[in-house]
């Protein structure tokens, strides 16, 4: 996958993510074919960047209790 310029992403928080600062995921809409992520108490920290279709696969699979323990 391409390097992307993630300098004016527009970051959003997980609607899962709780209100007390734990467990906050990040991700950044507007990229065609990427879905950055990254941890928004480390918001200078690392970002990952999927593909879309994986990230769909993903955010399907979470959804559907697939990944449940």
């Amino acid at each position: 996958m391409q390097s992307i310029d993630l300098s004016a992403a527009n970051w959003r928080k997980s609607s899962h993510s709780n209100q007390d600062g734990g467990a906050c995921v990040e991700v950044a809409d507007g990229f065609a074919s990427a879905v950055p992520v990254r941890d928004s108490k480390a918001l200078g920290g690392p970002v990952l960047v999927f593909s879309a279709c994986g990230w769909s696969s993903f955010v399907a699979a979470v959804k559907d209790g697939q990944l449940n323990d």
